[in-house]
C-alpha cells in the first residue's frame, strides 16, 4: 500500500486506539485519528466485519473485474489508515482478549447501545479499572442518559428529531433529510474533537474519562444560528429551499443555460453586483441598501435579480462576478465536482494501490497542516487482515498463543 514518499511527522504517533465502532459516526472519528498517525485497531466480527462492508453496490472491483462483496464504497469512505482484527466478542476468550488490548490503549471508541458491552465485560467501568488513563468514547443515538437512552438511533432519526428536516427542503414542501448522513458525520467530527481534548487531559494528569456523545445532541447543536433564532425570540425557523433566513440574496438563480449560486454576504458585495449588472440604482434603493432591508424586501429583490440574470450565460456571468469579488459558483453534480481542477490542485483525492493491484480511491482529510499533515499509510483493511500482526505488536503474543486463539474461534486471521 502506498503512503507519502517521505513520511512526515505525525501529530498522533504513538497513540493507540481500540476501535469497537461500526457504520459511520465512530469509524469517521477514528479515521481522523488514524490520518494523523494513531495506530487504530478496528475490531470486527469474524467473517462478516463492519455492517457497511455490505452496503452496496457499488463495491470495489477486484483484479479480475468482479466485485468484492465486503468492500463497499460506503465502507471505504471512513476506514483508511486502520488495521483490522477479527475478534468474536461473544466468545469469552475474545472478550478477554479485548480487555487485554484495552489495557494497552490510550483511546477506546464504541457505539453499542447503552449497556450493550457490559455483558462482555467491556463497559467503561470495567475497562477503567484495568486502564484508568484510558479515554473511552461512547457514541449512541440518544446519549447514556435521558428519556430516549435505551432506543436504537440512526442518522435519519437524529435529523428528524433534531429539527434539521424541519428546516430543510423547499418552502411550502415537506421535510427532507440531507443527501449525506449529516448527523453521523457531525457526531464523528465532534467525537474526534472531544477525544483529543480528553487525551490532552489524560496526558497531563494520567486521568482518563468517558465521553458521552450522541447523534441527537450533536444534530441539535448543528442547528447553530437556526437554534439560536428560536432561543432568542421564540420564532419557528421554516424551510426556505436554497434561501438563507437572514442573508439576501443567498440562493440559486436561473441563467440562460444553467443554474448559478449567488451568495452575497455584505453591502459592498451587493453594490459590486449591481454595478456589474448595470443596475447601480439598486445599490442606492433604500429598500436594498442595508442587509436588514434586503431581508425584509427579499421577494422583490430576488425577483428583480432573476429578471436581470435570466438571459446571461452562466459561466460568463460567473467569471464576471468573480472578478469583482461577488461570491458565486455553479451547482455541480458529484461527477462535475471530481472533474474540477480544484481536486488536483488541492490534492482532494488520495489513491491507494494495494498489493493485489487494486486501486482504492479516498477523499483526503480537508485540513492542510503545515508541520504534521495527514499521512495516508494503509488502504481500508479487509476483515481480520492484521489480526496476527496486531496481537504481536500490542500484546507480544507468540505463534502458539495465536494458534490457540484461532483454534478457539476467538480470533480469525484473513487468509492470504
Amino acid at each position: 500500500m502506498t503512503g507519502n514518499a517521505a513520511s512526515p511527522r505525525r501529530a498522533l504517533d504513538g497513540v493507540k486506539v481500540l476501535d469497537l465502532s461500526r457504520v459511520l459516526a465512530g469509524p469517521w472519528a477514528t479515521q481522523i485519528l488514524a490520518d494523523f498517525g494513531a495506530d487504530v485497531i478496528k475490531v470486527e466480527l469474524p467473517g462478516k466485519g463492519d455492517d457497511t462492508r455490505g452496503w452496496g453496490p457499488p463495491f470495489l472491483k477486484l483484479p479480475d473485474g468482479s466485485d468484492d462483496p465486503q468492500e463497499s464504497a460506503y465502507y471505504l469512505c471512513c476506514n483508511r489508515n486502520k488495521r483490522s482484527i477479527a475478534i468474536d466478542l461473544a466468545n469469552p476468550d475474545g472478550a478477554a482478549l479485548i480487555r487485554k488490548l484495552a489495557a494497552e490503549a490510550d483511546i477506546v471508541v464504541e457505539n453499542f447501545k447503552v449497556g450493550g458491552l457490559k455483558k462482555y465485560g467491556l463497559d467503561y467501568d470495567t475497562l477503567r479499572a484495568i486502564n484508568p488513563r484510558m479515554v473511552y468514547c461512547s457514541i449512541t443515538g440518544f446519549g447514556q442518559t435521558g428519556p430516549y437512552a435505551s432506543r436504537p438511533g440512526y442518522d435519519v432519526l437524529a435529523q428528524g428529531m433534531g429539527g434539521f428536516m424541519a428546516i430543510t427542503g423547499e418552502e411550502g414542501g415537506g421535510p427532507l433529510k440531507a443527501g449525506v448522513a449529516m448527523a453521523d458525520l457531525s457526531t464523528g467530527n465532534m467525537a474526534a474533537i472531544s477525544i483529543l481534548m480528553a487525551l490532552r487531559h489524560a496526558e497531563r494528569t494520567g486521568e482518563g474519562q468517558q465521553i458521552d456523545i450522541s447523534l441527537l445532541d450533536t444534530q441539535i447543536a448543528m442547528l447553530a444560528n437556526q437554534g439560536s433564532t428560536h432561543l432568542v425570540d421564540g420564532s419557528e425557523p421554516r424551510r426556505l429551499g436554497n434561501r438563507h433566513p437572514t442573508v439576501v440574496p443567498y440562493t440559486t438563480f436561473d441563467c440562460a443555460d444553467g443554474v448559478l449560486l449567488i451568495a452575497i454576504g455584505n453591502d459592498s458585495q451587493f453594490r459590486a453586483f449591481c454595478i456589474e449588472l448595470g443596475r447601480p440604482d439598486l445599490a442606492e434603493d433604500p429598500r436594498f441598501v442595508l442587509a436588514r432591508d434586503r431581508v425584509i424586501n427579499r421577494d422583490l429583490l430576488e425577483q428583480t435579480m432573476r429578471d436581470m440574470v435570466r438571459g446571461e450565460v452562466r459561466d460568463d456571468l460567473l467569471a464576471r462576478l468573480a472578478r469583482v469579488n461577488v461570491p458565486t459558483g455553479p451547482v455541480n453534480t458529484v461527477t462535475e465536482v471530481f472533474a474540477d481542477p480544484f481536486i488536483a490542485a488541492r490534492q482532494v483525492v488520495h489513491r491507494f494501490v494495494r498489493e493485489d493491484g487494486v486501486e482504492v480511491p479516498t477523499v483526503a482529510f480537508p485540513g492542510k497542516l503545515g508541520e504534521t499533515p495527514a499521512d495516508y499509510r494503509h488502504s481500508p483493511p479487509r476483515v481480520g487482515e492484521h489480526s496476527r500482526a496486531v496481537l504481536g505488536d500490542w500484546l507480544a503474543l507468540d505463534a502458539a498463543e495465536l494458534a490457540g486463539l484461532e483454534a478457539s474461534g476467538a480470533v480469525c486471521q484473513r487468509p492470504n
